[in-house]
């Protein structure tokens, strides 16, 4: 939620609300419990809304088979509103979910979800307040996996790293404006919390006005629609008028590589011998971000402010900086990715971050035998947020979108959402158990995971800064299948591979 200060006012508001419909006020432990199950289920969602997004690529976004008649001995054969007369041609598809309106769909399901927050007061149901988490967590469920794929293939090769970082930017944007409206000076206060709860609406009816006009991405048309002319026409009107011959040709060798332009499900990606490496390299790459400790970092904070004895009243504004420095350091990241690549980026970055724990554990074992250990422990969670976000908050989102084919991404955007949105939902369950356990030193845990993720990807993770998708999936069948067996690879290469079987 937004601040401390809605989340006293959400669990008035519930205890208010039970008072006025049975005449008798809820117990403590009650309100904590619907205040935890409101929290929660937002991750419930997001894990919902990123399996029907699967679903929704796999049922949808699949090539569809053409509708066959038969008209006095003549073949027809309909996809979407068009008839085609002759024999039905396997290669003839409609994909009838694009990326695009999958987004506006979920703007609707924003603008519904806005709705159920904003007037819970009025309409004295904090049921709305828990209808709407949920319904928010389906919509970012589904954002996450459509937004990122949209982003990343609209982008040239030379800004790709920029395009899937500004994802972050904007995330993490929208997270400081959170708090800032938070603040007691703006709607967290006790007549206008509901209004905090609905200003997610306003970005969703922007985007919804503005995305129609935005073309769909060429990767999509040429590949999946097979409409060379719309591809074209697309590249120039988002990269404008120079020579994308370049882009063009990787597409062309993409969907040459491919005998079927179907999206694959999620089990045929699991099943698929040639993307095993690649899954393999996403899976750590969203445990190793779900286990960085920044979710430590951020339950610990109020607890080190105070410690440092710093003003009450202050400490809101100074977590604010905290979220500050993340928003600054993205967009560092989205400035230095496409220079520096996604490699240096992740594992430098996982360094950074291990060393800056090792010295908070250091310092707030200290902290009672040394007063101004306390102000080093606040020093050093700023550096560990900056470090995470001009490391690994960008790289991870632009290697991902980089390292699978048009066919199998969505599946394995699905695949890495359900990863990270169960790791939301056990870590929540057991951090508090491992704190109350181990103290500060439940620190050391997160440092171990860095290092090891950051020695992984400096031995094992290709660069893919400037490279098309088929010389990057080139690169991982050397890691995979060795140098002796890529040799040997010509007589079953991905272009005589086939990616489709029966769904």
């Amino acid at each position: 939620m937004a601040s401390c200060l809605s989340d006293l006012h959400i669990k008035r508001f519930i205890n208010k609300t039970w008072l006025e419909r049975y005449g008798s006020p809820l117990h403590q432990e009650t309100i904590t419990l619907l205040w935890s199950l409101i929290v929660s289920i937002y991750c419930v969602g997001g894990l919902l809304g990123c399996l029907c997004s699967g679903y929704l690529f796999v049922k949808y976004g699949k090539v569809q088979g053409p509708q066959q008649y038969k008209i006095h001995g003549v073949h027809l054969f309909k996809v979407t509103e068009e008839i085609f007369v002759g024999k039905p041609d396997s290669h003839l598809y409609f994909i009838c979910c694009y990326r695009k309106k999958c987004l506006l769909c979920n703007n609707m399901l924003i603008m519904v979800t806005a709705l159920h927050m904003g007037f819970s007061k009025t309409a004295k149901s904090f049921e709305m307040i828990l209808i709407g988490r949920f319904l928010c967590g389906i919509s970012a469920g589904l954002c996450m996996n459509a937004h990122g794929q949209y982003l990343g293939e609209i982008s040239p090769k030379k800004l790709r790293g920029f395009a899937n970082t500004s994802a972050l930017v904007f995330l993490t944007l929208g997270k400081v404006l959170g708090q800032i409206m938070g603040l007691r000076e703006f709607l967290g206060t006790e007549s206008l919390w509901p209004l905090l709860l609905a200003v997610c609406g306003i970005a969703a009816f922007v985007q919804l006005v503005s995305l129609p006009f935005f073309p769909e991405s060429p990767p999509y048309l040429l590949i999946q629609k097979e409409d060379t002319e719309g591809c074209l026409k697309a590249m120039k009107q988002l990269w404008g008028e120079g020579d994308h011959q370049a882009e063009f040709e990787d597409m062309m060798k993409e969907k040459a590589a491919m005998k079927s332009i179907k999206t694959m499900t999620v089990l045929e990606v699991m099943k698929e011998p040639v993307l095993r490496w690649q899954l393999c390299i996403m899976i750590l790459l969203m445990m190793s971000i779900q286990l960085c400790g920044l979710n430590a970092i951020y339950f610990y904070t109020f607890e080190v402010f105070r410690t440092a004895r710093l003003d009450e009243d202050l400490i809101p504004y100074i977590a604010l900086g905290v979220g500050i420095c993340e928003f600054f350091s993205n967009i560092l990241c989205s400035s230095i990715i496409d220079r520096f690549g996604r490699r240096m980026l992740l594992w430098g970055g996982y360094g950074l971050m291990a060393g800056m724990l090792v010295f908070l554990v250091t310092a707030l074992s200290l902290q009672n035998q040394f007063s101004w250990m306390a102000y080093c422990s606040v020093i050093l969670i700023f550096l560990f947020t900056i470090s995470y976000g001009i490391g690994p908050s960008g790289a991870v989102m632009s290697v991902m979108m980089e390292i699978f084919n048009q066919s199998a991404r969505s599946s394995a955007f699905v695949i890495a959402g359900t990863i990270g949105w169960m790791g939301l939902i056990v870590i929540g369950m057991i951090f508090p158990f491992i704190v109350e356990a181990l103290g500060p030193f439940c620190f050391l845990i997160f440092a171990g995971v860095l290092v090891i993720s950051g020695i992984f990807f400096y031995l094992f993770l290709p660069e893919t800064k400037g490279k098309s998708i088929m010389e990057i999936t080139e690169e991982f069948s050397t890691i995979h299948f060795g140098k002796k067996l890529l040799l040997t690879a010509g007589k079953n290469s991905p272009v005589e591979h086939t990616f489709c079987t029966k769904f």
